[in-house]
């Protein structure tokens, strides 16, 4: 078995398990948070439920594919170099910068899409 194998297992299978687990987590807390807060404000079950529904993009889930595709392509590419030139720390330089310019790119598609549906909303509403 080749020396980075165990490695290269290491930061494509567990550390995603990890930071995704990590955020589903820290997600299922800040709701629940946000939930006991409204019942302690006394709001009513209606309104508490219409707010929730207005704050949901319609966009979260393509914001997930493309950080995690830029977090692949990182990867690989980083894992791909580091093979040909023989340093390591390519690895984790391009893994980190692909997946700041996956959330960089997800959060400007997001808000031009978002941005066009306020738009076609407001035409129609005139």
């Amino acid at each position: 078995m080749p020396e980075g194998v165990p490695l290269v297992v290491f930061f494509s299978v567990v550390v995603p398990v990890l930071v995704l687990g990590a955020v589903v987590v820290t997600l299922i807390y800040y709701r629940s948070r946000e939930k006991q807060l409204m019942i302690e404000k006394g709001i009513p079950p209606e309104q508490m439920l219409e707010m929730l529904k207005s704050k949901r993009s319609p966009y979260t889930l393509m914001k997930i594919g493309i950080i995690i595709f830029f977090f692949g392509f990182g990867l690989g590419f980083g894992i791909l170099m580091a093979e040909t030139t023989g340093d390591d720390p390519w690895g984790f330089f391009l893994t980190f910068t692909f997946t700041g310019l996956g959330f960089v790119a997800a959060s400007l598609i997001a808000k031009k899409l978002e941005d066009r549906d306020k738009e076609k909303e407001r035409q129609l509403n005139s």
